[in-house]
């Protein structure tokens, strides 16, 4: 039944048109004669996964963001080796999971149309939708990307947990988004999981005083200390309301103060991101899903690689 709704989805939204410009190289329907099943085997596999693990969703998406962040969207975070040397082995993508759901995707393919999918088009489907799966927007995906060569551990350099403002905003104007992208895209923090370790120091020992960060709600601090004990590094729900549906309940976490993060906090700083916090609190999220799909079209288009560049790969954790 999630398949056939999927895929009902799919052609209403095809049908209503998107007005997006495609960088060149990138078409929908790109691989429609090349292997016309490819994006319904994607959805398939996907909801296979996502919709017995949730959490996947939160996972996925996340993996697509780490990809494109670093080299571009080019499926080098999949790469294995050489071993604990590429982007997969770095501190910020430890915890990245779900690449069991990408070469599940990725082997029904190759089954199918052995050497023509590449695994950035699968990652850059498959987190839509895992998305789509836990009742969060539809945006269209052109394909054509090809997937790099190069994967290098020491050229990780994400948007921290911690960072204020203006290192935020310069994280995002460097892949060619602005800072309603970067807003809107911290949305996805509210089916976000994360681990007590990273919040740890906002809680306990922010100025070396064994105090907290005087930006979280005094009440969320209490809450927090409750769940991650000193040394604990448990998960931890960045939205205990909608861990497990998209919505823009997030928004209204962030305005009380609450958000995990100190860069979900600081958005409380810039006058941009602050009144687009407060005007989807105040008309409930109203234009949060189109902004969301908007904003990862745009990331699905940093760093592409198209055309003669790059390789199919056989099998994403490793090149040719």
């Amino acid at each position: 039944m999630a398949i056939k709704n999927l895929l009902v989805l799919a052609i209403l939204l095809s049908v209503l048109g998107v007005s997006v410009a495609y960088p060149k190289g990138l078409y929908l329907n790109y691989y429609k004669h090349k292997c016309p099943d490819a994006e319904a085997i994607v959805r398939r596999v996907t909801v296979q996964y996502v919709s017995h693990e949730p959490s996947l969703a939160a996972a996925l998406l996340r993996m697509h963001f780490h990809d494109c962040f670093v080299r571009g969207c080019d499926g080098s975070l999949l790469l294995k080796y050489p071993y604990n040397e590429t982007e997969r082995y770095a501190a910020p993508n430890l915890s990245v999971r779900g690449y069991e759901v990408v070469d599940a995707v990725k082997s029904a393919l190759e089954r199918k149309c052995p050497g023509v999918v590449s695994c950035a088009d699968v990652l850059s489907l498959v987190a839509r939708d895992a998305v789509i799966v836990i009742n969060g927007p539809w945006w269209p995906v052109p394909l054509g990307r090809r997937d790099g060569r190069i994967s290098r551990k020491s050229e990780v350099n994400l948007p921290s947990p911690l960072a204020g403002i203006a290192a935020l905003k310069k994280n995002f104007f460097d892949k060619g988004l602005n800072t309603k992208d970067l807003v809107v895209l911290s949305g996805a923090h509210t089916i976000g999981i994360s681990h007590c370790s990273v919040i740890h120091q906002g809680i306990y020992n922010f100025t070396g005083k064994d105090d907290s960060d005087s930006t979280i709600n005094p009440r969320y601090v209490r809450a927090l200390k409750r769940r991650c004990k000193p040394g604990d590094n448990k998960t931890i729900v960045m939205d205990p309301r909608s861990v497990k549906k998209f919505d823009s309940h997030y928004f209204n976490m962030v305005a009380q103060r609450k958000g995990l993060f100190k860069s979900d906090r600081t958005l409380l700083d810039d006058p941009e991101t602050k009144s687009y916090i407060y005007t989807q609190v105040a008309t409930a999220g109203s234009s949060f899903n189109k902004d969301f799909a908007d904003s990862m079209v745009k990331l699905g288009f940093v760093g592409i690689l198209t055309g003669n560049k790059g390789e199919i790969r056989k099998r994403c954790a490793f090149v040719n």
